[in-house]
């Protein structure tokens, strides 16, 4: 659609006008990359790569939330979840992110956006280290003599970007899972199994991942308690769009001071 071509008088802000539009659209592309970024690294477990993508120690308003179990607000308790992750021999993560719904403040100084992400997580566990977790997290038959977890996921997404000298950086991240289900099993009978076992949302809301042999490694302690819970897929609920896609904003209230 061609749009005419303002009186001389206006053509300096309609200049103006284009330019903002171009940077942040511009903006928007360079926030997708940086959550797929992420995606890729931790799929292939380079977390340690990660951490230099948040934004700077001590900046306002950072925090992630990886489960229920609460939220981290600083700088060091936000990087210690990348922080010595393994990548243990026979380990396959494939997480694939789609769907982004990305909103660039109208200041140009933050982004919200969304992403659904599917895939798959296996590995190879010593049967000592299985007697950790609860059995009906692994496959019936063993592979070299060790047991199997081979489970498809999927998760939400909601990341907020903070541009912070040029650069996009994460500033906040949270995690929501949809699903879980191991490979022999549907969502649907892996969902009713668990809703009759209590521990086992204990167990999987502090847990960070399986590491060496297949040990369990914990999520370090929060700053402060979730504020608001997310229900994976059961049962006994109905869906719900959480998180909600992002609107038009102006500017972020917790944007530090330029």
């Amino acid at each position: 659609m061609n749009t005419p071509m303002p009186a001389t008088a206006d053509l300096a802000a309609h200049i103006a006008a284009l330019e903002a539009r171009v940077a942040r659209a511009e903006a928007r592309g360079e926030v997708e990359n940086l959550f797929s970024n992420y995606m890729h690294l931790h799929n292939g477990y380079e977390d340690a790569r990660i951490i230099d993508m948040w934004v700077k120690p001590g900046t306002p308003g950072m925090r992630a939330q990886y489960s229920n179990k609460g939220i981290y607000t600083s700088w060091e308790t936000i990087t210690e979840y990348h922080r010595g992750r393994p990548s243990p021999v026979g380990k396959l993560l494939l997480h694939y992110s789609t769907t982004p719904s990305i909103q660039v403040a109208a200041d140009g100084r933050s982004a919200r956006g969304i992403w659904i992400v599917g895939g798959v997580e296996s590995g190879l566990t010593d049967p000592a280290q299985a007697a950790n977790a609860p059995d009906f997290l692994y496959e019936k038959d063993l592979v070299n003599g060790q047991k199997v977890w081979a489970h498809w996921v999927a998760m939400k997404y909601e990341m907020h970007a903070l541009l912070q000298d040029g650069v996009w950086k994460i500033w906040r991240f949270r995690c929501f899972e949809v699903f879980r289900a191991p490979y022999g099993r549907n969502w649907i009978d892996f969902a009713a199994c668990t809703e009759a076992v209590p521990d086992f949302q204990r167990f999987h809301e502090n847990l960070a991942y399986f590491g060496h042999d297949g040990k369990p490694v914990w999520l370090p302690d929060t700053d402060r308690p979730a504020e608001d819970f997310y229900q994976a897929y059961s049962t006994q609920t109905a869906q719900a769009v959480v998180p909600r896609p992002p609107a038009p904003y102006d500017t972020d209230p917790e944007t530090p001071a330029a």
